[in-house]
């Protein structure tokens, strides 16, 4: 272990050790082998994260301006544009995500932080008019307090980001519990903050291999918020903990997003649209549109180039800048794709290109698999996969696409290919889901709000209103007369 990558927790600005003094190993998915040692935290752990972040919302922190988090905000965007290099390779060891995908994550990664800067300085209240002349009324925005994000292991500093920027935009503290499969980012990431001089205690870092510590987290008594990505089974009990606190919640949970394409589409941009939405990133997003809803007209041409072109995807190191795609982020993940990929075929699946592990390769990497024969009751079609797989059926008309699209729990993203503006329109405002891209395929800004309806979550993030989900709004009445009133009468 002497040459291993060592990360503590970040508690109150400081790099701690666990306070047990427990570690855990990071596995890296392409080699198989331990990188990375982190500490083990523990729900004591999480305590003296959240008394940090409390003592940090009452001091300093509590007393900057707008103005200052602005400064503070920029300086940080500027110190992660700076670090790219090395956070990219940390996610990569981590989760086995392509180098060429992160740094391009990691350097646009800092527009995040610049935008939300950019907001800081205008959080405003309002004035509102009084029925009673002797009164003045106005609003004040506030930050909510402490905050608690857990994230996952599947691009962990963009989704952290999400809920971190517009937080301190607000003027909140954040404990953060990253994913035991992918932590060390984080941690890298807490950091940044301290060099770009943020107060102690305004973003803490508990990492841990154990669920105890992310129950903890959310059920803080000492937490006034809980910002959760991941999946919808864990999102329930996160949802549960933080309601015994009757705190709110944003909860970016899972999808089984819908491509829909109609015969008047470009079947090669539409081709291309699918790669990028289900096998980049090994199909390890919660927007990944795996489910492709496809004119019967055009169905069989659409399979051939989407199989065609995922028979030519290179699989291998993440590292490498010719690789296409990485192996499954960790042993787990690994088995429940394999076992989706069975239950398809023991379903009747018709397997048009892949359906299994790389046997060549090896260790965690799975085949890019496109699959026919299914149908809107099939398993593979009902349930998240989170990996490398799409599956193909049929519509014959507008309604029945938007029906097919809209039969899911679910709600995420979507998509509708298609040269007819006025159907693309149209479509788009019948799909339900948060996001739905016309002619195109996973893509994502600041300013841009995202989330889902139903078992995709709740709330959004990104845009300019997700400061609101970090703030109260707080009204205040002066009584302008200095004398008194009837006390047993209202107003």
């Amino acid at each position: 272990m002497a040459d291993l990558e060592r990360f503590k927790l970040v508690i109150g600005g400081k790099p701690v050790d666990a306070l047990s003094g427990a570690t855990f190993e990071s596995q890296n998915p392409y080699t198989g082998q331990p990188w990375a040692v982190l500490a083990d935290g523990s729900p004591e752990d999480v305590d003296a994260a959240v008394t940090a972040a409390r003592a940090a919302l009452d001091g300093d922190w509590g007393a900057t301006t707008g103005f200052v988090r602005a400064q503070l905000l920029r300086r940080v965007g500027d110190l992660i544009a700076a670090n790219a290099e090395r956070l990219a390779r940390l996610e990569v060891s981590d989760s086995g995500k392509l180098y060429r995908e992160m740094i391009g994550q990691m350097t646009g990664l800092s527009s995040w932080y610049h935008y939300y800067a950019g907001i800081a300085d205008k959080l405003e209240g309002r004035q509102i008019p009084s029925p009673n002349p002797n009164y003045l009324v106005y609003t004040r925005k506030e930050p909510i307090g402490v905050v608690a994000a857990i994230t996952p292991w599947n691009s962990p500093l963009l989704l952290l980001t999400w809920k971190l920027a517009p937080a301190l935009a607000a003027g909140c503290t954040m404990v953060i519990k990253p994913s035991e499969h992918a932590p060390a980012s984080t941690v890298a990431l807490a950091e940044l903050f301290d060099e770009a001089g943020f107060p102690p205690g305004v973003v803490n870092v508990v990492t841990s291999q154990s669920p105890q510590v992310g129950a903890a987290l959310a059920g803080h008594p000492g937490v006034n918020k809980v910002a959760f990505t991941g999946a919808t089974s864990t999102g329930r009990h996160v949802a549960r903990a933080a309601a015994e606190n009757l705190n709110p919640v944003t909860l970016e949970l899972g999808g089984k997003s819908p491509q829909i394409v109609f015969p008047d589409a470009d079947l090669a941009a539409a081709a291309n649209g699918v790669i990028s939405g289900v096998f980049a990133a090994t199909g390890q997003t919660c927007m990944a549109g795996s489910r492709l809803i496809v004119h019967e007209s055009v169905h069989d041409e659409l399979v051939r180039l989407v199989a065609e072109r995922a028979s030519t995807i290179r699989l291998g190191d993440p590292l490498d800048a010719a690789t296409e795609m990485g192996p499954v982020a960790n042993a787990p993940q690994y088995a429940k794709v394999l076992h989706y990929l069975k239950t398809a075929q023991d379903e009747g699946a018709t397997v048009a290109y892949g359906g299994a592990a790389d046997e060549g390769l090896g260790g965690l990497f799975v085949k890019p698999t496109v699959l026919t024969g299914v149908g809107p009751e099939s398993t593979i079609v009902r349930e998240e996969v989170f990996g490398p797989v799409v599956a193909a059926y049929t519509f014959t008309d507008e309604d029945e696409a938007i029906t097919l699209a809209n039969d899911t729990p679910f709600g995420l993203a979507g998509a509708v290919w298609t040269k007819d503006v006025h159907r693309a329109h149209r479509v788009a405002a019948k799909v339900r889901a948060g996001t739905v891209w016309i002619n195109a395929y996973r893509v994502v800004a600041p300013g841009v709000p995202f989330g889902g309806y139903g078992l995709s979550g709740i709330g959004r993030e990104n845009g300019v209103d997700a400061v609101e989900a970090y703030t109260e709004n707080k009204s205040v009445w002066v009584e302008l007369t200095g004398g008194t009133r009837d006390p047993f009468t209202l107003g």
